[in-house]
């Protein structure tokens, strides 16, 4: 799963031991070569999805990491890109990491769950983090995100379909959380990462509650599922511009049937 430039699993026991933001500030300098970092195909998928969709004037990386959403948005964006984190050493690494000849990039470190932004960017992104947020976290994080987009602006992010039960990777990921469980019962602080906390039908609807149009696009590069659902989409929250309300008359929009 690691390159031989990726941490060691003493390393990684460390990281799981501290807090959220201490253990992402021990991780940085090879968090790059972890299987965490989101794989370029990946962000190539998304960046090609959302190209039709701009131009786009300011970007905004939410929980940027070392800064490889960053990337996709300094080349969608015309104006400005911004990433935030909360972590000073990811935030480290991708101000050494990014070189952009486009738009200004800048660093801000804070909390996705309080923004320090006003209402200045016309594109969200994130990629990967989701799994260190509660479910009952996402109305007032997505409310957050919705506060600094302008009118019309969009809130973009990937989501792999989950395994099929029975299957290896759901008991994988079942394990996984299983275990993040019972870490956080026996020591503190703990290490929110649960990886099946983030269901589409949750998803939507509390970004439909948030005020955002829903838009799913399957992103064809991962092919389909034995039933022809997608394994990868994109979800895409727009604010409306127009006079129907903050979200139209069902709070879905758009292609949603592709998704």
């Amino acid at each position: 799963m690691f390159s031989p430039e990726g941490p060691s699993l003493r390393e990684l026991a460390v990281q799981a031991l501290s807090s959220v933001e201490r253990g992402y500030d021990l991780l940085a300098p090879k968090f790059d070569h972890t299987p965490f970092r989101t794989p370029d195909a990946v962000l190539g998928a998304v960046e090609s999805a959302l190209r039709p969709m701009g131009p786009f004037g300011a970007g905004l990386d939410l929980c940027c990491g070392t800064g490889a959403g960053t990337g996709v948005l300094a080349r969608l964006c015309r104006e400005r890109v911004t990433g935030v984190d909360f972590s000073a050493g990811m935030l480290g690494v991708a101000r050494e990491r990014i070189r952009s000849g486009g738009p200004r990039v800048s660093w801000v470190r804070a909390d996705a769950r309080a923004l320090p932004f006003a209402p200045a960017f016309d594109l969200v992104v994130s990629f990967g983090a989701f799994g260190h947020f509660l479910p009952l976290e996402l109305p007032g994080l997505f409310t957050q995100v919705r506060s600094v987009l302008r009118p019309g602006g969009r809130f973009a992010f990937p989501l792999v379909a989950p395994p099929r039960p029975a299957s290896p990777g759901y008991w994988t990921l079942l394990g996984f959380d299983a275990v993040m469980r019972v870490r956080n019962a026996l020591w503190r602080p703990p290490f929110v990462m649960y990886y099946r906390a983030f269901r589409l039908g949750d998803v939507r609807r509390e970004l439909t509650r948030a005020g955002f149009r829903v838009e799913l696009y399957a992103l064809p590069e991962f092919g389909r599922r034995r039933d022809g659902s997608p394994r990868v989409r994109l979800v895409v929250a727009r604010i409306p511009d127009g006079p129907e309300g903050p979200s139209g008359p069902s709070g879905l929009s758009g292609p949603v049937s592709r998704g």
